[in-house]
């Protein structure tokens, strides 16, 4: 079984940054609101602009742990895959 860490993007243009080990169903959560008191159902539509699969649900937690720490810019760079500036990001 995989575990992902994933980033829907709002339509605020804010990110969301989760896990699941049912990525589909989630994202599904997601996209009708089913769940009102989580941050994107306010904030509809959203579309998958990032996944990470991880062997276990603790890797998948402590990746999304880090990257909710980090900047929208630092996000933005994981996301076109651009690790020199994740790292340039990270000493700033």
């Amino acid at each position: 079984m995989a575990f992902y860490v994933y980033i829907p993007r709002c339509a605020d243009g804010s990110y969301y940054t989760g896990h699941s080990d049912d990525l589909e169903a989630r994202m599904q959560m997601h996209v009708t609101g089913a769940i009102r008191t989580c941050y994107t159902a306010s904030r509809l539509p959203v579309s998958l602009v990032f996944q990470q699969a991880f062997a276990t649900r603790e890797e998948a937690v402590a990746a999304e742990r880090q990257i909710k720490g980090w900047s929208r810019a630092k996000k933005e760079a994981m996301m076109k895959g651009d690790w020199g500036e994740v790292a340039r990001l990270s000493r700033i």
